[in-house]
């Protein structure tokens, strides 16, 4: 018998009451989370829900986590309460206290993530701790977003909060509240979304504190421990079925957006034994001078962890107990606390994605080609005419997703380590800012050809209407999205300048800051698709017929990738052309299996 099923039998809970309280706890994340979109005030946090929302509890252990917001979050809020718990003891906490804390060195992310956690007492026992990870628009920094692709050092990115009290025996402290209003550039959005934080932590602290009273502490936390083990059992036996062995991939960044002509290699190692995995960052460069670093070394893990394993399961400590994540001090994903972090999630993303591609000989029913691997959208910033304050516009980049082995990739969605982040709405974006979106859609052939087609990109172009400034930063353009088993590799990011209708495109740089725009001004982002899997020519010739109808895949491509030949006119399939289109590409040099 194994040591989680040993720990299930010895652990006697009411089955019923084990339901109730499991449901129970998902529930009052989610209603957290509920509480936070409605409150909020910034379009990231209500439209596009770039958060996490969960509980954990007085040993920092992650109990539950809402299922909306960002996976790269998973059960990742225990190490800034666990810093609040070393720096002020538990007998440094009371009820009422309200703590912020966004800082690199425990945090490891950029400090737009700033995490609002409250402590919950129950007959004077610190019992847990709701807490809520929001982007902050802007705190501070060089720029406005405080997202700079060519910073060098943390101090350059915006204010630090390590651990501080906003709120004291449910009291606001104004003295903290100034030094925020007076370091951001949008105070009253961002003072809105930390109150609308705090709201959602207190929520929490209601809901739980009802659940302990209906059950009591020993029931409620009896049926924790066993929702922790049976994560266990449940992810040890997905790990088994994985055949042992030690695997590896690597890609490389284009630059770290200030070396902008040196590539940054990522190499992983993946150990498989039993019902443990070993992810092995030890091969990762040493910090870089941008904005590149981070902390997360075991998020990215445990992101790809948890699509091998059980995603379905809700997330929680139990589910990475069989996961061992090596990173060693200095590197680019274990960065030192000073380290310029604004745009930590663009490796993350990719070792996400290298990590499955590492695991693909062993498991290749299971692993998808290369994703677009892209975070940042095209970013607007400056002053409104209508109500003469700043504004900054803030849109997650979507592209498309890797095929599997038995399906194609998903069109227009955002990255692995996004999960439930929406794109900003047209609506949202027309009514409360000065531009105008012109053009929104699929991209054509972007998506890597394959027996399995990638999932496309998508084309969007924005209108300024007013003066402003454009901002961008994209990754993953010299190392495509990857095609696996013959598959070919996606297109990549495309970024145009059009200065009035009647001017031709020109080409802007894919990490720009503060770049000028006047009205009339078209910003066009062409994003990437998802890699193929399989040989194109083998993909079934109905499916490609239907996808140049559907406007996904063009003739030419039809023709070139897929061997297809359309008649003229009437789109229907030449067959005897086909047969020899076919035969050419099959015979000819095919491209080596990922």
């Amino acid at each position: 018998m194994s040591a989680p099923q040993a720990a299930i039998q010895e652990l006697a809970v009411n089955p019923v009451t084990l339901e109730v309280v499991r449901n129970a706890l998902i529930a009052i994340v989610n209603e957290m989370t509920s509480n936070l979109t409605r409150t909020s005030y910034s379009p990231i946090i209500s439209e596009i829900k770039d958060f996490g929302v969960g509980f954990v509890d007085a040993r920092a252990r992650s109990i539950a986590q809402t299922l909306a917001g960002l996976p790269v979050f998973l059960a990742d809020l225990g190490p800034p309460i666990a810093d609040s718990l070393a720096l002020h003891g538990p007998e440094g906490l009371e009820p009422g206290d309200v703590l912020l804390s966004n800082y690199s060195g425990v945090n490891g992310q950029h400090l737009n993530n700033v995490v609002a956690h409250s402590p919950i007492f129950v007959a004077g026992e610190l019992l847990a701790f709701p807490a809520v990870r929001a982007h902050w628009i802007d705190v501070g920094g060089k720029v406005s977003g405080s997202l700079a692709h060519d910073s060098r050092e943390i101090f350059e990115e915006g204010l630090q909060l390590r651990s501080v009290k906003v709120y004291r025996r449910g009291l606001p402290d104004q003295d903290i509240v100034r030094i925020i209003r007076h370091n951001v550039r949008f105070p009253d959005l961002i003072l809105g979304d930390m109150r609308a934080q705090i709201s959602a932590c207190r929520l929490g602290e209601k809901r739980f504190t009802e659940l302990v009273a209906r059950y009591g502490k020993e029931t409620v936390f009896a049926c924790i421990q066993r929702i922790w083990d049976e994560a266990e059992l449940l992810t040890r036996r997905a790990v088994e079925a994985i055949p042992d062995g030690i695997f590896m991939a690597e890609t490389f960044l284009d630059n770290d957006g200030v070396n902008l002509r040196q590539p940054i290699p990522l190499k992983v190692r993946v150990i498989v034994e039993g019902s443990e995995m070993t992810v092995d960052f030890s091969e990762m460069p040493r910090q870089v001078s941008g904005p590149y670093n981070s902390r997360g070394a075991v998020g990215a893990a445990r992101v790809a962890f948890k699509c091998l394993t059980c995603p379905m399961l809700p997330a929680n400590d139990g589910c990475f107990r069989n996961l061992k994540v090596v990173a060693p001090e200095g590197t680019i994903l274990s960065a030192d606390e000073n380290a310029a972090m604004g745009w930590w999630m663009m490796p993350i993303v990719s070792v996400i994605d290298l990590i499955l591609k590492a695991l693909h000989p062993a498991i290749p029913e299971q692993v998808t080609a290369g994703h677009y691997a892209n975070i940042s959208g095209a970013m607007f910033m400056g002053v409104n005419p209508r109500s003469g304050r700043r504004f900054h516009i803030m849109d997650p980049e979507i592209g498309g997703w890797g095929a599997t082995s038995k399906h194609d990739g998903m069109n227009a969605v955002v990255s692995l380590n996004q999960g439930d982040v929406h794109n900003l709405p047209v609506e949202t974006e027309e009514t409360t800012y000065p531009v105008r979106v012109r053009e929104f859609r699929l991209r054509q052939d972007s998506g890597g050809p394959g027996r399995f087609r990638g999932g496309l990109g998508v084309v969007r172009a924005t209108e300024a209407l007013a003066p402003c400034e454009y901002m961008g930063q994209y990754e993953r353009v010299q190392a495509p999205p990857w095609g696996l088993a013959g598959g070919g590799e996606g297109k990549v990011n495309r970024v145009t300048l059009r200065r009035h209708p009647e001017a031709a495109e020109e080409e802007l740089a894919l990490k720009l800051v503060n770049y000028p725009l006047q009205p009339q001004h078209v910003v066009t982002l062409s994003s990437p698709g998802g890699g193929g899997y399989g040989p194109a020519w083998e993909r079934d010739v109905e499916s490609v017929r239907r996808d140049v109808l559907d406007g996904y895949v063009s003739r030419e491509q039809a023709r070139d990738d897929y061997g297809v030949v359309l008649r003229d006119g009437t789109l229907e399939v030449d067959e005897e052309a086909t047969r020899a289109r076919r035969r050419h590409l099959g015979g000819r040099d095919q491209p080596a299996a990922a």
